[in-house]
């Protein structure tokens, strides 16, 4: 059984979409709209759970009727894409947000031999070592990865920004083993939620998800990583 911070979607046009997804004949260009796709569709249920709205003032509409405008909660909101592949969702879920938001990037790699990650890149805002808080960590940030194998990288991310000072984490991916699902949400239980498209049960002997996707990165960007 899956941990209670663990949401898997049951959206059938998602499942769909997944089943289309995992083809070999699917192209680079199906397979980024698909990503793109299926990040828009498990964006909606993830920020409907995880946002709510407030009262930003008043306004009129184009009759000249007042009406009274809303945004959301909270509203320090960050994005931030696991590179490579993170970025084909990146756009998906900043088009669902009202307002723009700053978009931070984790560059992290899994070792071949170890299969454990290895930061290459961290661009978050941190504040000189003698502030009291860092006040430039956003309240929410939406984490980004399409694929959660191991868990090792996810559980890096988690810790990385869970260090910068955020309160909330919701992490968004297509595709999840069921071992590394555990291992990621039970790297913050009570600050993370993870909201994933479909399951599998187990990963192989390189750390890659069977019966899976492939390496979405490679297929999304036609270049091959470390």
């Amino acid at each position: 059984m899956l941990p209670s911070n663990i949401h898997v979607s049951s959206h059938p046009c998602l499942q769909a979409k997944v089943s289309q997804l995992r083809s070999q004949s699917t192209s680079t260009r199906e397979t980024r709209s698909l990503v793109h796709e299926i990040a828009t569709i498990l964006g909606v249920e993830a920020l409907a759970a995880g946002l709510t709205t407030a009262s930003s003032g008043k306004d009129k509409t184009p009759l000249g009727i007042e009406y009274e405008t809303q945004t959301i909660e909270p509203a320090n909101v960050a994005l931030v894409p696991i590179l490579r592949s993170g970025l084909g969702m990146t756009d998906a879920i900043n088009d669902l947000l009202p307002t723009s938001v700053p978009i931070y990037h984790l560059g992290l790699f899994r070792d071949k031999f170890t299969l454990q990650p290895v930061e290459y890149y961290n661009n978050l805002p941190f504040l000189r070592a003698d502030s009291p808080t860092n006040g430039s960590a956003a309240s929410l940030a939406v984490l980004l990865d399409p694929i959660i194998a191991t868990g090792a990288t996810a559980e890096a991310a988690i810790h990385l920004l869970r260090e910068w000072g955020v309160q909330r984490i919701i992490m968004l991916s297509v595709l999840g083993s069921e071992p590394g699902l555990h291992r990621a949400a039970e790297s913050w239980p009570e600050g993370v939620e993870l909201w994933v498209a479909a399951v599998d049960k187990q990963c192989d002997e390189r750390g890659m998800i069977v019966p899976g996707v492939g390496d979405i990165g490679d297929r999304l960007f036609i270049a091959h990583g470390k």
